[in-house]
């Protein structure tokens, strides 16, 4: 695969990162929302993140989506598996104006589902900071649990697995 498919949900689509996102992304990463969030310094470091995003696809077969509502970006649901984490993630973040409405879960539902008819890892998990109670809850939601033996990614975090593979 050589780019992120397109998936359709509810109201919304993950399609490939495009890079009018970027300057949303960055704004997103210097307000408050972002606290719990490994933060880019400069937008230099953004595009390595966004970049690594994109480029997973063809290294990886998974990355970063776009989550799209009426032709706007609302955010990003990912699923990735660099080095240095233990175990693939999947991971989403939502722009401010956006929040409160479902997305984050519809969004992470279809990725989720995505991987578990196309990928082939036995799990997902979520490295989620421990003060982080929305992520939290839509990791409940999502069907994760927490696993607290699993390797977290930072000091702080707390990890939620989601069975993929029985």
């Amino acid at each position: 695969m050589t780019t992120a498919p397109t998936l359709t949900g509810d109201g919304l689509r993950l399609r490939p990162h495009v890079i009018d996102d970027m300057e949303a992304f960055w704004a997103f990463y210097q307000s408050p929302r972002a606290a719990f969030m490994d933060r880019p310094s400069n937008r230099t470091h953004l595009w390595y993140g966004f970049a690594s995003e994109v480029g997973s696809w063809p290294l990886t077969g998974m990355g970063g989506w776009g989550i799209e509502i009426g032709g706007q970006v609302a955010g990003q649901v990912a699923i990735t598996h660099p080095p240095h984490f233990a175990e693939p993630e999947l991971g989403w973040f939502l722009l401010e104006s956006f929040e409160g409405k479902g997305i984050a879960f519809e969004a992470a539902r279809l990725a989720l589902d995505y991987a578990r008819t196309t990928m082939t890892p036995a799990s997902l998990v979520s490295y989620i900071h421990r003060d982080n109670a929305r992520s939290i809850a839509l990791a409940k939601r999502l069907g994760g649990t927490h696993d607290p033996a699993a390797k977290a990614h930072d000091a702080d975090d707390v990890v939620y697995r989601y069975e993929v593979r029985p």
